[in-house]
C-alpha cells in the first residue's frame, strides 16, 4: 500500500520582500498518495521563464457588470439595493449576476433565482437590462480603442489589450501605472468599474485580474486599487500560488481526476514526472497542463475583422442512413453544432437573423436551406429549432448523409428581441415559442459555466444520450 501524506498548509504567493508579493493561506485536509517526484521542473531543458516576456498584455474584467448596469438604469430601485440579483424574476429563472453583498451568502451565477432567494431572502430581483448592457459594452470598447492599439472583446464584459511596443507612447509608466490610468479612463467615460490584470501573456493576465477584484479573497491582491500585475519572469512563481483547478480550461472532471492522484496545487502538478502525467491524462493534455502550470501562453490578442458568418459542421466517417435512427443521430448532432455556433455568437456580442443548414449526401452532392427571421436571435434553442425544421426538410428525400453543418449570418448587435414568428419543426407553418429572456439567459449562463468548468460541465440530456449511443455503437463495432 502506498504511503500517505497530508497536504500541508501552503503559503500561496511569493516570499516577503518582493514588490509584487501576495500571500494566500490555503489549508487542504485530504489524504493523498505519494507521487512519483521529478527534479525541479524544466521540461525539454527550457527555463521556467515564460517565452513571451517581451509582451505587455492587460485583461479588463468589469466588476459585476450586469449589476452595475442595472443600478445605473434604475437608480431609484436597483441603484439603492445593496443586495441585488440580476436575471429572471422573483422565484423564477436563473441568476445572471449578483452583487457582492449577495455573493457573500453563497449565491452564484447560474443558480436558480428561487434558491438564491432562500439563501438571501431580502435580495431585490431585477431582469437583465440587456440593451443597456450591450450599449455599455460598446462604450467600453470604444474608449479602450483610443488607449490601446489592439483590443479584443473576450465577452460582453471582458477585454484583452495588447500594449506591446507602446513604450514610447507611455514613456515613464510601468504596466501597473498604465493599467490604473486605463481603468480610470474607462470609469470616467462609461461609469463602469473594472478590474485589470497584467502580464506578459493572456493566461497570466486573466488569472491576475482575479487578484484585482474588489472582494477577492487573495491577500496582497489588488482589490483596493483594482489592478494586479505579474512582472516579466515571475509567471512561474505566480502560478505556483494557485490550485490546478484555477487554470482556465481545467474543468471539474480533470481536476477531480488529478486530485485523486494527489495533484491539487500547481507545484503538485510540476512535481510529477512528465512520463507519469502523460500516462494518466494523455501526452497532449499533459504537455498543455505543464505549459500552463509554468505560466506559458503564446496565444495572440487579435482585434479581428468583422465576421460575415459563423458556422460549424461535422463530417461522418460512415454515411448516416435515412430513416428514424439516422434522423435522430443527425438531430442530436445538430443540437451540438447549434450550441457551438450559439456560444461563438454570444461571445462576439452578436445576434443573427439568417440560419442555414447544409447537408452533403453520400454521392458528395451538397444541399442547403436558409431561413431569415423577422428579428435576430442568439439562444441555442432558437438556432437549433429553426435549423431542425430545415434539416427535416432536407432529409425528406431519403438520402444517406456524409456531412452536416449549420451556420448563422445577418449579424446585429442590438438587444431587445421580444417576439419572433418562427417556422415550427413539427408542423410546417406553425409558429414556435418566441425567443424569450429566459432562453437568452440560460444560454449565457451555460456559457459561463462551460468557461469556468469545461465544455462538458453542462450539456442537454439529448446530447449526452447521443454521445452514449455513439460510444456504444463504436464499442460494438470494435468488438466485432
Amino acid at each position: 500500500m502506498a504511503p500517505e501524506r497530508r497536504t500541508r498548509t501552503r503559503a500561496r504567493g511569493a516570499c516577503a520582500g518582493r514588490p509584487w508579493a501576495f500571500l494566500r493561506l490555503r489549508t487542504i485536509h485530504r489524504k493523498v498518495s505519494v507521487l512519483p517526484l521529478s527534479k525541479p521542473p524544466s521540461p525539454g531543458g527550457r527555463s521556467n521563464q515564460a517565452p513571451s516576456a517581451g509582451r505587455s498584455i492587460l485583461l479588463l474584467d468589469c466588476d459585476a457588470f450586469f449589476v452595475q448596469v442595472a443600478r445605473r438604469e434604475d437608480p431609484d430601485g436597483a441603484g439603492r439595493a445593496e443586495r441585488l440579483l440580476v436575471g429572471g424574476s422573483s422565484g423564477r429563472g436563473v441568476v445572471t449576476s449578483a452583487s457582492y453583498a449577495v455573493r457573500a451568502f453563497g449565491v452564484r451565477s447560474g443558480m436558480p433565482v428561487a434558491e438564491a432567494l432562500r439563501l438571501c431572502p431580502d435580495a431585490l430581483v431585477v431582469p437583465v437590462p440587456r440593451g443597456a448592457c450591450v450599449e455599455r459594452s460598446r462604450a467600453i470598447r470604444a474608449e479602450l480603442e483610443t488607449l490601446a492599439p489592439v483590443v479584443q472583446a473576450a465577452s460582453i464584459d471582458e477585454f484583452y489589450l495588447d500594449l506591446t511596443g507602446t513604450g514610447r507612447l507611455f514613456a515613464g509608466e510601468s504596466l501597473a501605472q498604465t493599467a490604473a490610468r486605463i481603468r480610470g479612463r474607462v470609469h470616467e467615460a462609461t461609469g463602469i468599474l473594472v478590474s485589470v490584470g497584467g502580464a506578459t501573456n493572456r493566461l497570466v493576465a486573466k488569472l491576475a485580474a482575479g487578484f484585482a477584484k474588489p472582494h477577492a479573497t487573495r491577500a496582497g491582491g489588488g482589490g483596493e486599487t483594482g489592478v494586479f500585475v505579474v512582472p516579466p519572469g515571475r509567471e512561474a512563481d505566480f502560478m505556483a500560488s494557485l490550485a490546478v483547478a484555477d487554470i482556465p480550461g481545467v474543468g471539474p472532471a480533470l481536476a477531480g481526476e488529478l486530485e485523486q492522484r494527489g495533484i491539487v496545487t500547481v507545484p503538485d502538478l510540476l512535481a510529477v514526472e512528465p512520463e507519469w502525467l502523460a500516462r494518466w491524462v494523455g501526452e497532449g493534455r499533459a504537455d498543455w497542463l505543464r505549459e500552463r502550470a509554468l505560466g506559458r501562453d503564446d496565444s495572440e490578442v487579435t482585434a479581428g475583422e468583422a465576421r460575415k458568418s459563423i458556422s460549424a459542421e461535422r463530417t461522418y466517417g460512415t454515411d448516416v442512413p435515412p430513416g428514424p435512427a439516422g434522423n435522430a443521430e443527425l438531430e442530436g448532432r445538430l443540437l451540438e453544432l447549434s450550441m457551438s455556433v450559439g456560444a461563438t455568437l454570444r461571445e462576439k456580442g452578436f445576434r443573427a437573423r439568417t440560419i442555414t443548414v447544409k447537408l452533403r449526401d453520400a454521392d458528395f452532392s451538397t444541399r442547403q436551406r436558409s431561413h431569415t427571421l423577422p428579428e435576430a436571435v442568439e439562444s441555442d434553442r432558437a438556432v437549433y429549432e429553426v435549423g431542425r425544421a430545415m434539416l427535416r426538410d432536407l432529409r425528406a428525400r431519403g438520402r444517406a448523409t456524409r456531412l452536416l453543418g449549420i451556420g448563422v449570418a445577418g449579424f446585429e448587435d442590438e438587444a431587445g428581441v421580444e417576439q419572433l414568428d418562427l417556422i415550427g419543426p413539427d408542423e410546417p407553418g406553425a409558429p414556435v415559442r418566441a425567443e424569450s429572456d429566459r432562453d437568452r439567459t440560460l444560454s449565457r449562463v451555460a456559457d459561463q459555466v462551460r468557461a469556468r468548468f469545461g465544455d462538458d460541465a453542462i450539456r442537454p440530456g439529448r446530447v449526452m444520450e447521443g454521445r452514449a449511443e455513439r460510444d456504444s455503437r463504436r464499442r460494438e463495432s470494435d468488438e466485432s
